[in-house]
């Protein structure tokens, strides 16, 4: 089962925040959090939070199955461009230079590891018949 968490506006520019949305791109929940943790880069404190609500929201769909044998990880995390502020600087001889200031959107989806329940192997046996 899955679940969706993402993160709209954030200050920060894309190519920044891929930086740190590669290094858990693939991994467990536990070691994404412990990376993102220790990382000191920006955007990283915002990715943590964004990784915390999505275990959250997995557990809000999946409150029969526990955490720790749901075996989750990071299936995708996208980081798209947002809307750009654009602001003058002033600039030598009466001119003005356009200062682009970024925004991006994260979208991360977590999956579980552990296989199926047996419900859904027998309504897929069903259907093949």
């Amino acid at each position: 089962m899955e679940a969706v968490a993402k993160l709209n506006n954030v200050p920060t520019s894309p190519r920044k925040m891929r930086l740190v949305a590669n290094l858990i791109r693939g991994e467990k929940v536990n070691k994404a959090l412990n990376i993102l943790k220790f990382e000191p880069k920006q955007g990283a404190a915002r990715l943590e939070k964004l990784l915390l609500s999505a275990i959250s929201n997995w557990q809000q769909k999946n409150q029969d199955v526990d955490l720790e044998d749901a075996d989750l990880f990071v299936k995708t995390i996208t980081v798209d461009s947002g809307r750009i502020l654009k602001r003058l600087r002033p600039a030598p001889q009466g001119r003005a230079h356009r200062i682009r200031k970024r925004s991006n959107h994260v979208t991360l989806v977590l999956d579980s590891a552990a296989p199926q329940t047996e419900e859904k192997v027998e309504t897929k046996d069903k259907k093949d018949k």
